[in-house]
This record gives structure tokens, C-alpha cells and sequence, in this order.
């Protein structure tokens, strides 16, 4: 076996290693947030301090997968296309992090569903179930701005629903931000196989230019 031929396969289980570890850190996450939805409607404490303990696992994926990617940039000097790759890793990574963050605060069920499409999608490169959760996110987005003016209107007109409300409007903004994040890494998996940046492009025109390809 020549040593072109020996780096190019190791360089491809690096990546498959890589991959692997980001697909393991997302399963973690989305156990932290079915953990946390329980403890939340059940007030089971010990769930909660799991909860909590379980994001220094978490944190240790995101520092193994960050020195992974900065090994192969280093010594593979990886094509475009895989240099693609590496980058989006490193940012899906820190958004799988910040969901765990979130799984902290408590969640919902629609969020759960939308970080395993988008961990779904970046394990079959899939930009198609990819842009499925952007418009997921749009619909998260929509009913958290009408959640938020049911619960204003609450506050006013009965001020001793404040402290319950405050405390329900906490939950939904945790549940909108998780989206914001499984939309980033939805996002980064369209760049990773079409090579095209849809940060800050609507989700109208995402769909015209994945239909005209």
C-alpha cells in the first residue's frame, strides 16, 4: 500500500470518526432535553440535577470534536469540498452545545423533533429534510410571538398571573431559541452539500433555489 493511498483512507476515518462523535453528541442532547421536559412536568429533582450533570458530558464532546477538526485542517490539509465539511462540524457543534444549554432551562417535544431532523439530515447529507426545518423554525417563531401577546395580556389584566407567566414565557423562549439552533444546524448541512451560505435568506427563497437545482 503506497503512503498517498494510506493518508487518503486514514483521512477519511478521521472524518468518519468526526462525524460519528457529532451524531453521539446529538443523541446525548436530545436525552437531555426528553430528561428535562419529564422533570419539569413531574418536579422529580433528581432528573433535574442529571440534567445539569449530563451537560459536562456534553461540554467534553464539543472540546473532543473542536480538537478533531483542528487536527485534520492541520495535518490532512483537507480539498474544498471536505474543508466544507470540517467547517460546518465546528459550528454545528456549538449549536448542539447551546441546545444542551437550553435542555437546562426546559423544553418541548417540537423541539426534540427538530434537532433530530437536523442531526437527521447532516447523517445522510440531506439538504432537502435539511430545509424542512427551517420551516419548522418559522412556524416555532410564529407561535412564540403569539404566545408571547396572550401572555402580556394576562399580565395586564390580572397582575397576579405575573409570576406564573413570566415563568411559562422563560419556557417558550427556551423552546424558540433550541429552534434557532436546530435551524443552524439545518443551515450548515445546505452548505455542506450544496456549498451555497442560506444564513439570513428566507425560507421562500431557499426553496426556489433548491427546486432550481
Amino acid at each position: 500500500m503506497g503512503s498517498t493511498e494510506h493518508t487518503s483512507k486514514q483521512f477519511e476515518t478521521d472524518l468518519d470518526t468526526t462525524r460519528t462523535r457529532v451524531l453521539q453528541m446529538g443523541g446525548l442532547v436530545e436525552a437531555q432535553i426528553l430528561a428535562a421536559i419529564e422533570a419539569f412536568a413531574t418536579g422529580e429533582a433528581k432528573l433535574a440535577d442529571q440534567v445539569i450533570e449530563n451537560d459536562a458530558r456534553v461540554n467534553g464532546y464539543e472540546v473532543a470534536i473542536d480538537g478533531a477538526c483542528n487536527h485534520i485542517v492541520v495535518k490532512r490539509q483537507p480539498a474544498a469540498s471536505d474543508l466544507r465539511l470540517i467547517m460546518a462540524i465546528a459550528k454545528i457543534v456549538t449549536d448542539i452545545e447551546r441546545i444542551g444549554d437550553e435542555a437546562n432551562r426546559h423544553t418541548a417535544q417540537i423541539a426534540v423533533k427538530m434537532l433530530r431532523q437536523a442531526l437527521d439530515a447532516f447523517a445522510r447529507l440531506d439538504a432537502a429534510s435539511a430545509a424542512g426545518v427551517l420551516k419548522e423554525d418559522s412556524e416555532i417563531d410564529h407561535e412564540f410571538r403569539g404566545a408571547v401577546r396572550q401572555l402580556v395580556t394576562y399580565m395586564m389584566e390580572d397582575p397576579r398571573t405575573i409570576s406564573p407567566a413570566l415563568d411559562i414565557l422563560w419556557v417558550a423562549k427556551a423552546i424558540e431559541r433550541m429552534g434557532d439552533h436546530s435551524k443552524n444546524i439545518a443551515e450548515q448541512v445546505i452548505y455542506i452539500v450544496r456549498g451555497t451560505d442560506v444564513r439570513h435568506t428566507s425560507f421562500a427563497d431557499i426553496e426556489r433555489e433548491m427546486g432550481a437545482q
